[in-house]
């Protein structure tokens, strides 16, 4: 029984780990409000109406504070766009406030596009560019892919001389990032041979020197001086130079242009480029000797890197370290490399580092290496074996080697043979992994330069199978040219004809929108006519009520029923100009009327008006004063005559979200007994208000598409008390 129960308790709290996990998996996964702002990478100013997408997902803009917000997840791409500037790619790796610096697109001297080029330009070419861009630091393979496919020749699609010089440049720097310098070199001159930029030049003099090509990158540096550049242009050309002759190892022409730089950059304000300079100045004053020097610009750079982001400021530690180190000032060195020890445990383990030292155990094994410079064995000891367990987790086969290398080392010099062996042991099977993982990489490599030489071919066969096309695509033209010469004037001919078949076609339209239009003006002068009729006929009407009251000394019921009246008249007269008013107002004016007559005749009938709450009021219009002759024909002609007590009902329906069903349904004497209290002169006379009704509503539905259908019917009302023939009137009243 105890077995089970364990069983059954260990079962559970499997479960409930694994439920916990996938609990944290998804929440750190899931969407956030990622806020950021974009500014001007020169003069730090806020840029508006920047355009902020996630690639594949959300879009937004800055405001005139050049802030956004927008959904996104860690992972995720932040793309920042605009025409003023060069794209820029961001990857977010936590929730946090992002501020993103942008760099001026000057100097681009491409000729624009042609109307011929802008009108066949390819919809798809941006997108495989910027998918290019996506995958470049991803998959070298696949963002070589997407370029191809957006050189790739189709039908109605040109490839215009801006947009291969842009798919160039993207290729070199897929090349220059993935370490091939030569394919780079050539990608970027293909780019200058399309449009002239000065940062594409920049881009090829760096590749040039990455290429140990020196004297071709120090003369490409050179010839862009001679020309005009953006102050930031400035700076990156002036730091390649001085990265060129460092190279080259001319430490004074290196210091020389690394200080026109800094000048440049604090004439300007460009701050990250004042803290790579004061950085590299120093680097270079600490590999020619001047150490003195070398501590003051390390100086500055430290408490520049301090000011922009953890990650600069973490870079900047290192570097200083290892001056520290070449100076012999380890108790500095190991300060700084505790510091950054630290930093990099607030930074987490997602944060992307270029420099390979800033990884903990590395940071680890050179502290151990300072100690070990100062023959303090044990100190030396905790920092090797962190490095070991570091390196061991994050499969970094180099570190661990040298690491387990030295602590044998110091087992040997402190006299403990069996731990030396030990760790001697170790440092053969890790010497024996890597070997064989140094090969893998190796053959990897070449698998993969082999792989990318032949996608670059091909992109160079589809540029060389374009400009053929080209040259076939300008032979025909001059031959279409040649065609369409020779078939001028026979062209002019038709064209004349089919000119005058447009006037007389227009003629004839003019004349039948005239025709249309006279009779939507006599239709509205006949509807302003109906309803001027309509108000004296009502006046007529609701004057008399008045006159009864009198005629029987009931002032007060005179008075009450004029207030009522002057209210609905106001109305009324409000109304009288319009085609049409709102449902909502017609109910009212209804209501007010139906009112006024029960006032009269509240012996007669009672009354009961029901509105479908599904109805909006507001979506839907009738002419006005449209239902009072019906309400007015019930009341009148059919409840008045009743010997007991009537009922008015007025119904209005929701049949669809277009439409809506009115009803007035009276259980009066019914039409035909109406008929027979009629005096002789009032059965000469025609009703003028049902006529006149009716005749609006004629002419509305010529107007307006049948907007308005009505039926008058016999409702046969019967019930315990009383039966009746009644008259029942259905109107339909559509939307449109």
């Amino acid at each position: 029984m105890k077995n089970l129960l364990f069983i059954f308790l260990a079962v559970a709290l499997f479960c409930s780990a694994n439920s916990f996990s996938q609990i944290n998996r998804q929440s750190e996964n899931r969407p956030f409000m990622l806020r950021g702002e974009v500014v001007d990478g020169e003069t730090n100013m806020p840029i508006s109406k920047v355009n902020v997408e996630i690639l594949g997902g959300q879009y937004t803009t800055t405001n005139l504070s050049g802030r956004f917000a927008i959904s996104a997840k860690i992972g995720d791409e932040l793309v920042i766009k605009s025409d003023d500037f060069v794209t820029v790619y961001y990857t977010i790796d936590k929730d946090d406030f992002v501020t993103v610096r942008v760099e001026k697109a000057l100097g681009d001297t491409a000729p624009p596009l042609s109307k011929s080029e802008q009108k066949n330009k390819p919809n798809n070419f941006n997108t495989y560019l910027d998918s290019a861009k996506f995958y470049l630091k991803k998959d070298a393979q696949k963002s070589i892919e997407f370029v191809t496919r957006a050189l790739e020749p189709g039908r109605n699609k040109n490839i215009s001389k801006t947009e291969n010089s842009l798919a160039f440049e993207t290729l070199g720097d897929i090349n220059l990032f993935w370490n091939q310098p030569d394919l780079a070199v050539d990608n970027y001159k293909r780019s200058l041979q399309n449009a002239s930029n000065p940062n594409i030049s920049i881009k090829l003099a760096k590749a040039f020197a990455q290429n140990k090509s020196y004297q071709e990158s120090i003369s490409t540096y050179e010839n862009l001086l001679r020309g005009s550049l953006s102050p930031y242009q400035k700076v990156e050309v002036y730091e390649g130079l001085g990265d060129t002759f460092k190279a080259i190892g001319d430490g004074v022409k290196s210091v020389f242009n690394y200080q026109r730089g800094l000048d440049v950059a604090k004439e300007n304000s460009i701050t990250s480029k004042i803290t790579n300079l004061n950085s590299k100045i120093g680097e270079a004053y600490a590999k020619s000797g001047a150490l003195n020097e070398a501590e003051t610009y390390f100086d500055n750079s430290l408490k520049l890197a301090k000011k922009e982001n953890k990650e600069r400021a973490v870079s900047e530690k290192n570097k200083v370290a290892d001056f520290y180190n070449q100076n012999r000032e380890y108790k500095k060195e190991i300060e700084l490399r505790e510091e950054t020890l630290q930093e990099l445990k607030t930074l987490g383990e997602g944060v992307a580092v270029e420099n390979e030292a800033l990884t903990s155990q590395r940071q680890n094994y050179k502290i151990a290496n300072a100690f070990v410079a100062q023959e303090k064995y044990k100190e030396a000891i905790p920092y090797l074996e962190k490095s070991i367990a570091e390196a061991n987790k994050a499969e970094d086969l180099v570190v661990q080697k040298d690491a387990v290398r030295k602590l044998s080392e110091i087992y040997r010099d402190i006299g403990e043979f069996d731990k030396a062996t030990e760790s001697y042991q170790r440092y053969v099977e890790v010497v024996d992994e890597l070997y064989v993982k140094k090969e893998q990489e190796i053959s990897q490599a070449a698998r993969f330069s082999k792989e990318i030489t032949q996608k670059q071919n091909r992109i160079i066969s589809l540029e060389n199978d374009r400009k053929l096309n080209e040259s076939r695509y300008k032979l025909a033209f001059e031959n279409q040219e040649l065609i369409e010469r020779n078939s001028q004037i026979q062209k002019w001919v038709i064209i004349s004809l089919g000119i005058i078949v447009l006037l007389l076609v227009f003629a004839a339209y003019s004349q039948y929108k005239n025709v249309k239009q006279q009779k939507f003006a006599n239709n509205l002068l006949a509807l302003k006519s109906l309803r001027s009729q309509m108000n004296p006929h009502f006046i007529f009407n609701a004057l008399n009520s008045v006159n009864s009251f009198i005629a029987v000394n009931d002032e007060r019921a005179a008075n009450k029923y004029l207030t009522d009246f002057s209210l609905l008249m106001r109305s009324v007269l409000e109304n009288s100009e319009e085609d049409f008013i709102p449902l909502e107002k017609e109910i009212e004016l209804l209501e007010l009327y139906t009112k006024l007559e029960h006032f009269r005749f509240k012996d007669k009938f009672e009354y009961k008006i029901s509105v479908d709450e599904n109805i909006n009021l507001n979506d839907f219009v009738i002419p006005p004063m449209l239902l009072q002759p019906y309400v007015e024909n019930a009341v009148w002609h059919g409840l008045r005559y009743k010997e007991e007590k009537g009922l008015l009902e007025i119904n209005f329906k929701s049949i669809d979200a277009k439409t809506v069903k009115i009803t007035i349904v009276d259980n009066g004497i019914g039409r035909e007994k109406s008929k027979e209290f009629k005096t002789e002169n009032q059965k000469k006379q025609k009703s003028k208000g049902m006529g006149n009704t009716q005749r609006r509503i004629g002419i509305l539905n010529k107007m307006y598409k049948d907007k308005i259908a009505v039926n008058v019917e016999n409702a046969f009302v019967v019930d315990s008390q009383r039966d009746g023939e009644g008259t029942k009137v259905e109107l339909i009243l559509k939307k449109d």
